[in-house]
């Protein structure tokens, strides 16, 4: 064996070695950026179990102030109130939260029904909450005119909100009741049926679960 032999032996050891500990370095890198982007199970885990789930808190920023009407603008104006919207200034009142996008067709159809379940719910004391994420703030004004929605909407700036509640696409809907708890989740374009079922609950406090709706797009 030549010099050059002797010396490439443990040259090529040590490449091999550093290889390896790249490659897993990569993997666990990857791993981890799996794992913190993927939406948190734990809602629908609990409604799978028949019970309410403590709903995650949020503070973001408010896109358009609505029309809460008469029974629930005292709420809402003390929550709003300084441009932004924590979910805890609202405990006391029930909730409906929906994840949308203006580019998004699934939410384009459910818009409509939206709006008509606002009416209802309004009446009974149920709060409609939009949150916008993965959008231009424009393009989401110019939806919510376009549709003509009355009930106040907030923005997810970077998608934190949406994976901490779970939804792993749009549109999806949860429906809280006076305490704060999720008591329903619609994964998908949620249908009237749908619609009544989760306002009764969240006016009621009764759990119905978690349930598959229409038609969903994957984040962007």
């Amino acid at each position: 064996m030549d010099v050059e032999q002797e010396r490439g032996g443990p040259l090529r050891l040590l490449g091999r070695g550093l290889a390896v500990v790249l490659a897993v370095a990569f993997l666990a890198l990857l791993v981890y950026g799996v794992l913190t982007q993927a939406p948190d199970p734990a809602i629908d885990d609990a409604l799978a179990n028949g019970r309410a789930a403590p709903a995650p808190g949020f503070s973001l920023e408010v896109l358009e102030r609505g029309e809460p009407g008469e029974r629930l603008e005292a709420a809402w104006r003390r929550a709003a109130q300084d441009g932004t919207v924590d979910l805890r200034e609202l405990r006391g009142t029930p909730v409906m939260i929906n994840f949308w996008a203006s580019w998004c067709p699934p939410c384009r159809e459910e818009a409509p029904l939206l709006q008509r379940g606002w009416e209802q719910a309004r009446e009974r004391g149920v709060l409609f909450v939009g949150i916008d994420m993965q959008d231009v703030r424009e393009d989401a004004r110019d939806f919510i005119a376009q549709f003509g929605l009355t009930f106040p909407h907030v923005r997810d700036l970077n998608d934190d909100t949406a994976r901490a509640w779970g939804a792993a696409g749009i549109p999806e809907t949860f429906f809280l009741d006076a305490g704060g708890r999720v008591v329903s989740h619609v994964v998908g374009a949620i249908n009237p049926q749908q619609m009544r079922t989760g306002i009764e609950a969240a006016a009621t406090g009764r759990v119905v679960g978690a349930v598959r709706g229409g038609e969903q797009r994957p984040p962007r």
